[in-house]
């Protein structure tokens, strides 16, 4: 598991499901660090499909760098088997900033967003066999 004041990552491979929380504004050195330290992390998933349930709750409107930063990632994860994109987050200003994310990383097929996460569990059970309930580390 990764954790730094920006973000955490953790990866279940009994369900190929990664789940993350992102907390604060993010600069384009941030946005690079979680894009290294979640390609380490979810090694494990590579070479099949897996799932990813991002907590947004506590993150702020970032830097405009960041949404490119992040596309990239977005289309990175899809280039590498990411099948299911579940994102938790209240805040208009993020959803719109998440958006062009989806828009510059080619994900808004398989990204879905919901403004609790019970909503996103209930959809990942729904949807992503044989996921089952586990909360996020922190």
């Amino acid at each position: 598991m990764s954790w730094r004041l920006e973000y955490t990552i953790d990866v279940d491979t009994e369900t190929d499901t990664v789940y993350v929380k992102i907390f604060g504004q993010w600069k384009a050195e941030t946005a690079e660090a979680y894009h290294r330290d979640f390609k380490e992390e979810m090694a494990p998933l590579l070479g099949k499909p897996w799932a990813k349930i991002v907590d947004l709750t506590n993150w702020k409107v970032s830097r405009e760098e960041v949404t490119e930063i992040i596309g990239r990632h977005m289309a990175w994860s899809r280039d590498n088997g990411v099948a299911l994109s579940i994102y938790v987050l209240n805040h208009p200003g993020a959803f719109r900033q998440l958006n062009d994310m989806f828009e510059a990383g080619g994900t808004k097929d398989i990204s879905h967003t919901f403004r609790t996460w019970d909503e996103a569990e209930k959809f990942l059970r729904d949807n992503w066999p044989p996921a089952r309930r586990k909360e996020p580390k922190l």
